[in-house]
């Protein structure tokens, strides 16, 4: 039993991403640093479709230094949206930046991941001023905080990530951690927090087909993992 637990299976051979909802992309065209262009969206749409997603949140990204309004998000989204005729279903959100911008935006109407949770992320590499002031204005704007890709901030040790649960918050992996895509720190974080049962939900964070397909085409997991990560598409599902 020990030794089946730990053996390997590829991810896409697994049968557990088959009619699951993506809820982190950045596949609307030409607003981000994700896809370019819809040609690219759709070679991204299909890849998300082949590995077997029924349903994709596209979140591009909103922070201060760019200029991505939610009127301006919206507009975008219903204009791919009329003409695509694939087989994803297509949803709206964003993924907000934590910065010194992000104040001024609780005022205005947000672009909502699911029923009431608001996607945000932070700088890799220190928190933002005031961090848990803004995330508890989030809160009080009837909204629930749902923190993207943890094991990515170099600035988070264990007792963070323990204190930003034990105050309600949800995290988000990364499902290209558990691969490697963002290099040896951030998938041994991701498997520690998604050990430690710290995670909530799970996105592809897909910017670009080139490397991400590799990675995710030959990604292997331990089969406790994949008990795991099938969890948190089935909380996807309920987001």
């Amino acid at each position: 039993m020990f030794g089946w637990f730990q053996k390997k299976h590829k991810l896409i051979d697994s049968g557990i991403l088959q009619g699951k909802m993506d809820i982190h992309s950045h596949l609307l065209p030409g607003v981000d640093d994700g896809s370019p262009d819809v040609e690219h969206t759709m070679e991204l749409l299909n890849f998300i479709e082949e590995v077997g997603f029924n349903s994709v949140w596209l979140t591009p990204h909103v922070m201060e230094d760019l200029d991505n309004s939610t009127e301006k998000l919206s507009a975008c989204f219903s204009t791919f949206a009329a003409s695509y005729q694939g087989g994803c279903q297509l949803h709206l959100s964003a993924e907000y930046m934590l910065d010194a911008g992000f104040g001024k935006l609780l005022s205005s109407d947000l672009l909502k991941l699911g029923k009431n949770h608001l996607l945000v992320e932070t700088s890799y590499y220190s928190p933002p001023y005031d961090m848990d002031n803004m995330l508890k204005h989030i809160w009080e704007k009837g909204l629930k905080p749902l923190i993207a890709h943890p094991e990515r901030y170099y600035y988070m040790e264990e007792n963070d990530y323990r204190r930003l649960k034990e105050l309600g918050y949800e995290f988000q992996l990364n499902i290209m951690s558990l691969g490697g895509y963002y290099g040896k720190r951030a998938k041994f974080v991701a498997e520690k927090l998604m050990e430690w049962g710290l995670y909530d939900f799970v996105g592809t964070d897909l910017h670009h087909l080139h490397i991400s397909k590799d990675v995710i085409e030959n990604m292997k997991l331990k089969h406790g993992q994949l008990i795991m990560l099938e969890q948190l598409l089935v909380n996807n599902e309920n987001i």
